[in-house]
């Protein structure tokens, strides 16, 4: 039967729809499984529970690919970790090894695909005293760029309201020693702080719920 006007145009949509929803998900498909050696070290959907392997679901993609691409180019130190679970357990690695194995499109498809994800917060103890203390440091240095105790992704800037804290204490030691770079209108006010304020940062950071 011949089919006319409208019904031929109802008709030819919906095939397209279905070839288009096919195509999406077998790229989406695609990327989990390009995550999957991932997602050993920083768990199901970018949500790490291993307190040295941050957790990166829910991060910005501007901010993930710039972070894999520094690795890739060794501007980011390239600290060795053991692989804590899966068929390579106990295996040496590092960040710079691992982004190197990646082309610049496969980057950018892992940040997209994470920043889709939730950011689960980790759950862990911290000093209230010096998250209270570390509250004020906050918003005298950090808050301009870091808005709402770090917690939102749109600042391209990383989470840190719920990271793990000895992440966010190897990044300080990182950024202190200059072993990473710091955006220019960060490092005066970094420079500045006493080792009790990033200290008090870093219980601060874990409290924010």
């Amino acid at each position: 039967m011949k089919i006319h006007g409208s019904k031929y145009l109802t008709s030819l949509c919906s095939g397209l729809l279905l070839i288009a929803s096919g195509a999406q998900s077998a790229l989406a498909a695609d990327v989990q499984e390009l995550f999957e050696p991932c997602s050993v070290c920083h768990g199901k959907e970018g949500a790490s529970t291993e307190s040295n392997m941050p957790i990166i679901g829910g991060m910005s993609a501007p901010y993930l690919t710039d972070a894999m691409l520094a690795y890739k180019e060794k501007d980011w130190p390239c600290h060795e970790i053991e692989i804590p679970s899966g068929p390579d357990k106990g295996k040496k690695t590092d960040m710079c090894t691992i982004a190197d194995d990646l082309s610049e499109k496969e980057i950018e498809q892992i940040s997209e695909y994470l920043a889709a994800k939730p950011f689960v917060r980790a759950t862990q103890e911290f000093d209230a005293g010096l998250a209270a203390k570390g509250e004020q440091v906050h918003d005298a240095s950090c808050k301009k760029c870091h808005d709402e105790g770090g917690s939102l992704p749109d600042d391209d800037s990383g989470i840190l309201a719920g990271q793990w804290m000895p992440y966010i204490k190897q990044s300080f030691e990182d950024f202190g020693s200059g072993d990473r770079p710091m955006p220019k209108k960060m490092k005066p006010k970094f420079n500045k702080l006493e080792d009790a304020d990033k200290e008090a940062l870093i219980h601060y950071y874990a409290s924010v719920k």
